[in-house]
């Protein structure tokens, strides 16, 4: 009799800091009924990987279903997979922190199943070679990768039905490639088409391996699968189909393979992640060029012969696509990076704390913020807000260990885009500042609330909005459940009139120059004419430290176009932080370096990003009188204005803009349509305010704006 060896894995995660909703309905929809009906067929082999964000949740939450587990994994059915605690892009973070991911949850395991795992899930299949050296380091012996990553490589499909070893630096792991058909029919197509294809590929020596290893969640919380996976039955029949056939189609762990088959081979994969990943990693035009070639070669039928040459991008680059994904990146290395000099130090008397730091640092790595695609989180800020909290968490606690409340200025191109940029710490305040992209401030750290005040995404093109037009209900492929990479479908309806495109990066102290005809409502679609050279062309910039404070000086000389012509003018910005006050003073100066006076409007910009756009308990408010739409998704314009607040009573934090001289203000959100599991959708990220004034400058012009932030009870 023909014979297969079948090694089925299941990976579930959920991002720190997501709603504990979610938590439970991806429990009640999947963890809890597939263990359950697993239950029930003790000799199907399971290797599960549960990371350590939805470990700690289920310890403290759902003790019962641990105890469940344990018992699986003492009785041997199912064997636990390690990874990074938080579920890390491990290629991404330093060497240290790999090795202290892999380690944190490998020790977690080991407390309460045991045993330490043998192997492990790599975050997103994002492989690059030299993790082979890091996982070794950790203890771990075997991961496993999509198919595609060995096709780049140059392996037939009839090589890809075991491991390989693979190295770097002498330090060797197994590496398993994940079956992309296995993952395309479970559990989206009829049961059959899975077993038939186990025989087709059956041998008489019975020492193939065929890998399946996926989201657990693609079995009950993806779009209308609980329906089709349950109550419909398709995971019972198929784990009975396979109980029916053990006689031929062995299943085991991955350990299993590892003792009783040697490795394939050897080999060196390319750096590479699950095809769409590397699809949704490329800049709009190439994106659509993507889809366009694929479609093509599918209409001339040799997509699949030639599928090994035909690749996206590179994950990496969602760090050159996302300024944001940059930004939150390299706060997570530089933390990282100062917790570690204190480490080295061998300061005894803080041990507690740096486990605490590290810890914090370790949970800012966790991945789902860190790219977009259909699952990634970058454009929810509710995923982001904990990136940055924890990265704050751990600022605070290493501001007590080194016992330093001085405000410290420094210099250096922090973001890795070759300028220098200024930034300032201070013990309730950090700002960021970047003098070549109009002097604006790119993070703003509010730090007795952990919050960064401008985490926020601006608008930019995706390669999915062409769809968002010819969006449906839902597209079901004939014989099955549409897999979540088919289904086209809209959360609300008129989202078209949303996509609009920044052209510039909202952040706060950007300086605007408006014409004459310009309206409100230009300014929300950006889509204005912006008269000045200045909201994101270089500033001259003068830092330093001023007592307890900083200081910052940034100025341009630049040209108003209007009518064909040029007028010379320059703007100065003095920027005091106050740390021990909470707040920013600012002194603008506006010269005219023409002899004839100009007719001016100037406006400053200032973002302000409170994660909710539309609940009661987040705000606008007036020190006199009310506004009539306050919530912060609203749009208007207020006249003769000193001053202007908002408030998350939630998060319990005030910010105040105020100004000297009167101004008009005008407030409009930042609201980007992205796509996700459930269909297109209206993300909130901020709060646009710009203050602006109409005058003629004949010499000079003046006026000082103040930057306030407090604690509230919440």
């Amino acid at each position: 009799m023909k014979k297969i060896k079948l090694v089925l894995g299941i990976h579930n995660h959920q991002p720190i800091g997501n709603f504990d909703s979610v938590f439970e309905h991806a429990f009640a929809k999947s963890y809890e009924p597939f263990l359950d009906l697993l239950e029930r067929y003790p000799r199907i082999k399971l290797s599960q990987h549960y990371t350590g964000v939805l470990l700690e949740w289920l310890l403290q939450n759902r003790p019962k279903f641990i105890q469940k587990l344990q018992k699986l994994v003492a009785s041997g059915q199912v064997d636990m997979m390690g990874g990074a605690y938080y579920e890390a892009i491990l290629s991404i973070i330093p060497d240290e922190d790999k090795v202290g991911q892999l380690v944190k949850l490998s020790n977690a395991i080991k407390k309460h199943f045991g045993k330490p795992p043998v192997g492990m899930w790599l975050a997103e299949r994002v492989w690059e070679q030299h993790l082979a050296k890091s996982i070794a380091e950790a203890g771990l012996r075997y991961t496993v990768v999509d198919d595609t990553h060995f096709k780049y490589a140059g392996f037939s499909e009839e090589e890809l039905l075991g491991y390989y070893m693979t190295e770097e630096q002498g330090k060797t792991i197994a590496v398993f490639p994940i079956s992309k058909r296995l993952r395309y029919t479970i559990p989206f197509q009829p049961v059959k088409h899975t077993i038939d294809y186990l025989r087709e590929i059956a041998t008489e020596d019975g020492d193939r391996v065929a890998v399946y290893a996926d989201d657990g969640e693609k079995f009950g919380v993806w779009p209308d699968t609980y329906d089709h996976v349950f109550t419909r039955g398709w995971l019972n029949e198929f784990f009975k189909a396979l109980s029916d056939n053990l006689d031929w189609i062995q299943v085991v762990h991955f350990k299993d393979v590892l003792k009783s088959i040697p490795p394939a081979g050897q080999t060196y994969l390319p750096n590479a992640s699950y095809a769409e990943m590397l699809h949704w990693a490329l800049p709009p035009h190439h994106f659509a060029l993507y889809e366009e070639f694929e479609h093509v070669l599918q209409q001339q039928g040799i997509r699949d012969k030639y599928e090994s040459f035909f690749k996206g991008g590179f994950w990496r680059n969602f760090l050159a696509k996302y300024p944001e994904v940059n930004q939150m990146h390299k706060k997570m290395l530089h933390v990282s990076e100062r917790a570690r000099v204190i480490e080295q130090s061998k300061k005894s008397n803080g041990k507690a704390a740096l486990d605490r730091i590290r810890s914090h640092i370790y949970a800012s790595q966790c991945n789902d913020p860190y790219w977009h695609g259909v699952f990634g989180g970058l454009y929810l800020p509710v995923l982001r807000h904990p990136i940055y909290k924890n990265l704050i968490a751990a600022e605070n606690e290493l501001d007590k260990l080194e016992k330093n409340n001085a405000v410290r200025v420094i210099t250096y191109d922090f973001d890795r885009d070759g300028h220098d940029d200024v930034v300032v710490e201070s013990p309730t305040l950090n700002c960021y500042f970047k003098p070549n992209v109009g002097g604006a401030i790119i993070e703003l750290d509010f730090k007795p609330a952990c919050l960064n005040v401008l985490d926020i995404v601006s608008r930019r093109e995706e390669g999915y909005h062409t769809k968002l037009k010819h969006a449906v209900a839902g597209h079901t492929p004939s014989g099955g459940v549409a897999s979540i990479h088919d289904v086209v479908k809209s959360k609300e309806p008129g989202l078209e009139q949303y996509l609009s495109y920044d052209w510039y990066r909202h952040c706060t102290l950007v300086d605007h120059f408006f014409s004459a005809e310009t309206t409100l409502d230009d300014v929300w679609r950006c889509a204005y004419k912006e008269e000045g050279d200045f909201v994101d062309q270089p500033y001259n910039v003068k830092a330093r430290k001023k007592g307890a404070n900083a200081v910052i000086e940034l100025s341009r000389h630049g040209r108003i176009r209007r009518q064909g012509k040029e007028y010379r003018i320059s703007v100065q910005k003095h920027i005091t932080i106050d740390s021990k006050k909470n707040l920013l003073e600012i002194d603008y100066t506006l010269r005219n370096e023409e002899r004839e006076p100009l007719q001016l409007w100037f406006g400053v910009e200032f973002n302000v990003g409170l994660q909710a756009g539309n609940t009661p308990d987040r705000y606008y408010y007036l020190d006199n009188g009310g506004i009539e739409n306050a919530v912060l998704r609203s749009k208007g314009e207020l006249r003769d204005l000193n001053a202007l607040g908002l408030r998350d009573e939630w998060m319990g934090v005030d910010v105040r803009i105020e100004m000297l001289k009167p101004a008009t203000i005008w407030r409009f959100p930042i609201e980007v349509i992205s796509q996700s599991e459930g269909g297109f959708e209206r993300i909130f990220q901020s709060s646009v305010v710009i203050p602006h004034w109409k005058f003629t400058l004949e010499k000079e012009w003046h006026v000082k704006l103040f930057h306030r932030f407090k604690s509230v009870k919440r």
